[in-house]
């Protein structure tokens, strides 16, 4: 398997991410073909002994700088590392993309460049969270601020094959995010995506309120982009508040640190279950090729576990299987319109 690195991607490219890179090919067997600037991966990567064997490299001169406006990657951008990357996977150069770049330039890239599935309306940013009984799927979480309901209604149903191809979770639960569980709670858009969802295939839950999500109530919480982004940034602000309590609370005093000593091995669990560098990021789904984004200030350990999971992406064949799904979908819509039709 051949996977795709925006070398240049994020706050701490391309050292960290080329550290990333080097544990991926030693730990998962994968190769990688690195966009960017050759003379400088070639210079870092030697400056800090990483090994670039099983790495070919593709030369991009420029790079998307993270306040760059979305749109520009199709511009100006054209020739940066990520765009560069992009064309390479479209062009069948490797198996999936990732990069921790912009987000925005990301989203419009792939939609044009690599392109949508047929049939799926945007593409959605889908992290995997942690919660008390391990994790769930956010879908979506910031590509699509304005929805409609089908939208809405084809994030559970890609959320729903990830979480099962990927995560392993046989029947995921599928709810939506609304500011009550009754069924008339929300506006227009909720009311309509909850009819899709509850009349659909799919193991739908129904509505879910944020204060719920983190005990584990669904695998997969479909919500507009707006306020997707909203609870993802509150989880990961809530989460790094407390692990910077619990520091102080465990340094405070030489019998809180004796305390902490007996119960190191506990406390190293949870901040691995609170910390989103576990997760490295979020598939973009809905594209026509696995494309990963990994988060902005991704270290060597992130970016890494962004690569696992991009692996874990391909060889659970996401993609075509939720070709297949919306395909589907679609046929039986076509059928159910002609049946009306002859009545």
């Amino acid at each position: 398997m051949k996977i795709i690195v925006d070398a240049f991607g994020g706050d701490n490219a391309p050292l960290e991410i080329l550290k990333g890179c080097e544990q991926a090919v030693q730990q998962l067997g994968i190769e990688i073909l690195l966009t960017g600037r050759e003379d400088t991966i070639r210079k870092v990567a030697g400056d800090n002994g990483i090994s670039l064997e099983h790495m070919e490299i593709a030369d991009a001169p420029d790079v998307m700088g993270m306040n760059e406006a979305g749109t520009e990657i199709m511009r100006s951008g054209k020739n940066s590392s990520m765009a560069v990357g992009l064309q390479k996977l479209a062009a069948g150069d490797g198996d999936a993309f990732i990069t921790a770049g912009n987000s925005g330039a990301v989203t419009v890239g792939a939609t044009f460049l690599v392109k949508r599935i047929k049939g799926v309306k945007r593409i959605a940013f889908a992290p995997v969270m942690p919660d008390a009984n391990g994790s769930f799927m956010l879908i979506d979480s910031g590509a699509n601020v304005d929805c409609k309901p089908e939208m809405l209604y084809q994030f559970g149903i890609m959320g729903s094959i990830y979480m099962k191809k990927v995560m392993h979770i046989e029947n995921p639960r599928v709810g939506l995010l609304n500011v009550g569980t009754e069924e008339h709670k929300g506006g227009d858009l909720q009311h309509e995506a909850f009819a899709l969802l509850k009349n659909s295939s799919l193991n739908f839950t129904g509505n879910a309120e944020a204060r719920d999500v983190p005990n584990g109530i669904v695998d997969v919480l479909v919500a507009d982009g707006f306020s997707g982004n909203v609870l993802l940034k509150t989880f990961e602000g809530t989460a790094i508040m407390l692990l910077h309590k619990f520091k102080e609370i465990f340094t405070k005093s030489g019998k809180n640190k004796l305390a902490a000593a007996m119960l190191l091995k506990d406390i190293g669990g949870l901040k691995k279950t609170m910390n989103y560098k576990e997760y490295g990021g979020a598939p973009l789904l809905g594209c026509a090729k696995p494309v990963f984004k990994s988060h902005g200030n991704a270290d060597a350990k992130t970016f890494y576990n962004a690569l696992r999971l991009t692996k874990s992406y391909v060889e659970g064949n996401v993609a075509e299987e939720i070709a297949g799904s919306i395909a589907a979908l679609k046929q039986e819509k076509e059928k159910t319109a002609e049946a009306e039709a002859a009545q």
